[in-house]
């Protein structure tokens, strides 16, 4: 089922819709948006799913992050995590396995009743763990202790800029016998940084998710406690990011283990991601009080929180899946972890090597 004819009723040849609110619909449609809906294909395994992370290709993924983030809670003095969009459930179940009694309660924010579902389900295999768990709503005007993103970021809408003939112009989606397209509009809005040269160039701004970045920020520094931000995403340095060679942006979909360049098509019935500019994410918390305490890849943050050691007892199975979490052809590095926190002086030992807060 395409959700073409909900969002067509507010999108016609006259009524242009930027690609962040088309973006939204398509993901989180109440009924029908790809990620709300009852037939999503977020499943546990390759088989039943349009793509896989990290929790799902490893338990000990989770099994390693959790150093980190007891670590975090240590420092922050903290016994609660909050998880936004928690997919399968499976990274909560492997924190909780492995922090035990150190965590008094389990927080997920999604906005999918679905998900959630399916996330009771997971927790049902550790039931007095489970009991930790509560679903989030909406957040409390003060926030404390260790919040994790797994693949958030990429997920919340971006705004999408075109370079044509030296002009900047805001690409939206229009409805045209009773098909989507898209339209540009002359815009004041720019990317962060200029973009070298006067060739034609597409590119995306991430207005939402420095927004989210914002509002974590604003809780964490209205507690008594604070806290520690763990995002873990795909994406770049600013620099990276807005190269004048990426002309054609990092906006993708992906359905059945499938890419596509194209949203307009199957809305609904597949994912639609972009790529995070992390300089910006750095920024926007730093402008909101929170330190930046390390960035680095998904790869050296692993191992530097001990992902080896707790692959000396694991069969060759489990530790060639494990290695698609590091090696740079697969996880390892286009992934990267990025920390935020109200400790200044917080050294988290995910970054003890291999820092790259420099680069951002």
């Amino acid at each position: 089922m395409s959700i073409f004819s909900p969002i067509s009723s507010s999108i016609t040849a006259a009524d242009w819709t930027p690609f962040d609110v088309f973006m939204s619909r398509a993901l989180y449609h109440p009924v029908l948006g790809y990620y709300t809906r009852s037939q999503n294909q977020i499943g546990k395994d390759a088989a039943t799913s349009d793509f896989v992370t990290s929790p799902v290709i490893s338990p000990y993924f989770g099994q390693t992050l959790a150093t980190q983030v007891a670590q975090c809670l240590d420092a922050t003095g903290t016994d609660e995590v909050w998880e936004f969009g928690a997919g399968t459930g499976a990274l909560a179940l492997q924190l909780l396995n492995a922090l035990g009694n150190r965590v008094r309660q389990y927080n997920i924010v999604d906005v999918s009743g679905s998900l959630q579902a399916l996330q009771q389900e997971t927790l049902q295999a550790a039931p007095a763990l489970a009991s930790k768990v509560t679903w989030q709503q909406t957040l409390p005007d003060v926030l404390s202790g260790v919040i994790i993103g797994n693949e958030v970021l990429d997920a919340m809408p971006v705004k999408l800029l075109a370079r044509k003939n030296k002009i900047w112009f805001e690409r939206g989606v229009v409805s045209m016998h009773d098909e989507l397209h898209f339209a540009d509009e002359i815009t004041a809005l720019r990317p962060p940084v200029e973009i070298d040269g006067h060739h034609d160039y597409l590119t995306e701004i991430h207005p939402q998710g420095v927004a989210f970045i914002k509002t974590l920020a604003d809780k964490l520094n209205t507690s008594k406690y604070g806290g520690a931000v763990l995002m873990i995403d795909y994406g770049f340095s600013e620099s990276e990011y807005y190269h004048p060679e990426r002309h054609m942006g990092t906006l993708m979909c992906h359905r059945g283990h499938q890419s596509s360049e194209n949203p307009l098509l199957e809305v609904g019935e597949k994912d639609i991601t972009a790529h995070v500019n992390f300089t910006e994410i750095a920024l926007a918390a730093q402008d909101a009080g929170l330190t930046v305490n390390g960035y680095t890849s998904q790869g050296r943050f692993l191992l530097n929180c001990g992902l080896l050691d707790h692959l000396t007892h694991a069969s060759l199975a489990e530790r060639a899946m494990a290695q698609k979490l590091v090696t740079e052809h697969e996880m390892g590095e286009l992934f990267k972890v990025i920390c935020l926190s109200t400790l200044p002086d917080f050294e988290p030992l995910g970054f003890a090597v291999g820092d790259r807060s420099h680069t951002l």
